[in-house]
């Protein structure tokens, strides 16, 4: 059986790294493949992937790794439940594996055989109990993982989930943030139709709407073509 150790600096430079990147203002998907490049590297992996739950479909999908092996770059998915990435987000606990090839949770064993995956070690990304993906780590040796290996990558896989679901509020409050807004123009633009061409509110909203659909253009572009012109006008 062959063991490598990390080092305690090594941990501690690769999850500093980690935090810098989170703390950033990169695009997500930067700091993904950041957080699995330091995590292979850390770990001694052959390979590193991170698996994004979508809550929906209750499927699994690749999101970010640091292999450049085309195979393992295709796109793939898996169901909650399914092969041992689905078998982990399901069981919201870590699992390692010896030898992937004799393991009958392990779904991709021609991949395995290709890319030279021996031994793995799978971790949820949870955020309070609720699972949203799984980062997985791969040896091309016989490997068992230690109490420190599944520490660090615990680690790991709380800092990605805390990030990307951060990610996910920022983007529902700016979608929810330009709805107000576009709200309060179409109200304003209403408010307008009606005092210069006494349209009751249900018609003025009709004639917006209807703009909108004619010229293809949103609503919130009517409404702002109707305030500048009430603009202009004064």
């Amino acid at each position: 059986m062959l063991y490598k150790k990390i080092s305690y600096k090594k941990q501690i430079e690769a999850l500093s790294e980690i935090g810098k990147a989170i703390s950033s203002d990169q695009y997500l998907d930067d700091i993904l493949k950041l957080i699995v490049t330091v995590t292979a590297n850390v770990m001694d992996s052959k390979i590193c992937s991170l698996w994004i739950l979508d809550e929906k479909e209750k499927v699994l999908r690749i999101r970010a790794t640091q292999a450049i092996s085309e195979e393992y770059l295709k796109e793939r998915s898996l169901k909650l439940g399914e092969g041992v990435v689905g078998y982990v987000a399901q069981q919201k606990k870590p699992l390692t594996i010896l030898d992937v090839l004799k393991d009958p949770r392990y779904k991709e064993k021609e991949l395995a055989k290709k890319e030279g995956l021996v031994s793995m070690i799978s971790v949820p990304m949870a955020v309070k109990d609720r699972v949203i993906g799984v980062i997985n780590c791969y040896t091309s040796y016989p490997h068992e993982f230690s109490d420190t290996e599944l520490a660090v990558l615990t680690t790991v896989a709380s800092q990605a989930a805390i990030c990307i679901e951060n990610t996910e509020l920022m983007v529902q409050t700016k979608v929810i943030q330009e709805e107000l807004e576009t709200r309060k123009l179409v109200e304003r633009a209403k408010g307008v139709l009606m005092k210069h061409q006494g349209l009751t509110e249900e018609d003025a909203f009709k004639r917006i709407r209807k703009a909108s659909m004619d010229s293809r253009k949103t609503m919130r572009e009517i409404a702002e073509a109707i305030l500048l012109t009430e603009k202009m006008r004064g």
